[in-house]
């Protein structure tokens, strides 16, 4: 009998619902019936906000990507609480987990930065096992099993598959990991960015730090993302989420590249740190 391939889920922030994780079964067995998805246990505690402590997630996060049996992981979602566990999670990482892919977004871009600052597998920012409850979900699924079980190109974010070194963050993220043991060298890298829920004067100021942030200058340039459910301002802003890249862009002499299909929805195509070849 042909092995599985054997894909792990942790959730580095906040916990999946087990109801999730069987409408997750249930997909990847028709998409995909020779993956086995592993969900740690840690994956359904409450603790507050969070997937159970921060120990209980550290740990979890550190079993699956050094347990040799495991192909890849693939992050439940986001939230809050990567940031929390992230530096202590990478300090103990071994072999096992330099062979693997890791895959997710958002408030899990501590954790790809980290591990690609450490070169410890391949980091890539794409869809969650979440992605499953969106309106359209399963596409989002889709592209994800299509990505860590055969590297399939059509799950890639075009744009960023041709440009050599590629990075992909949420905004806000990408803010905090400013001058941490956890952000990587992005020098000569096409740097996507997008970003959820926000005002458009948090999106102003974040890009306006990203463009003052002298680690950033030698940046290949900047590729916008999706920017959804925007927040109202009490006063109009007057500008885009477009408007405000280009002047920051400008303002630091970052070559800014246009679009990219990534973000917060069943849209959001893989980037693969560091470039998509083997």
């Amino acid at each position: 009998m042909q092995r599985k391939f054997q894909i792990g889920i942790v959730a580095p922030a906040r916990r999946l619902e087990e109801a999730t994780a069987e409408l997750l079964n249930l997909a990847v067995a028709r998409l995909e019936p020779s993956v086995e998805l592993r969900f740690h246990p840690h994956c359904f505690l409450a603790h507050g906000h969070f997937a159970g402590t921060d120990t209980q997630r550290a740990d979890a996060v550190v079993e699956y990507a050094n347990d040799s049996t495991l192909d890849a992981l693939w992050f439940a979602r986001g939230g809050y609480g990567t940031g929390r566990i992230a530096p202590d999670v990478i300090s103990r990482l071994g072999p096992p987990a330099r062979r693997k892919t890791y895959l997710g977004y958002s408030d899990c871009g501590y954790l790809l930065a980290g591990l690609y600052r450490q070169r410890i597998g391949r980091s890539a920012h794409g869809p969650m096992a979440n992605d499953i409850l969106r309106e359209g979900g399963e596409t989002a699924v889709a592209r994800g099993l299509a990505f860590l079980v055969r590297g399939d190109t059509f799950t890639l974010e075009p744009a960023l598959q041709t440009c050599g070194r590629a990075a992909a963050f949420n905004l806000t993220v990408l803010c905090h990991l400013l001058d941490t043991p956890l952000m990587p060298d992005l020098s000569g890298h096409v740097l996507a960015l997008e970003e959820v829920s926000e005002p458009l004067y948090r999106i102003d100021r974040a890009l306006g730090q990203l463009a003052q942030a002298t680690s950033l200058h030698q940046l290949a340039g900047i590729r916008l993302g999706h920017v959804s459910d925007i927040v109202a301002n009490d006063v109009d802003f007057g500008q885009t989420a477009e408007d405000c890249i280009k002047f920051w862009c400008g303002k630091a002499g970052i070559p800014y590249l246009g679009a990219a299909d990534i973000g917060h929805d069943v849209g959001n195509k893989i980037v693969v740190f560091g470039g998509s070849g083997p």
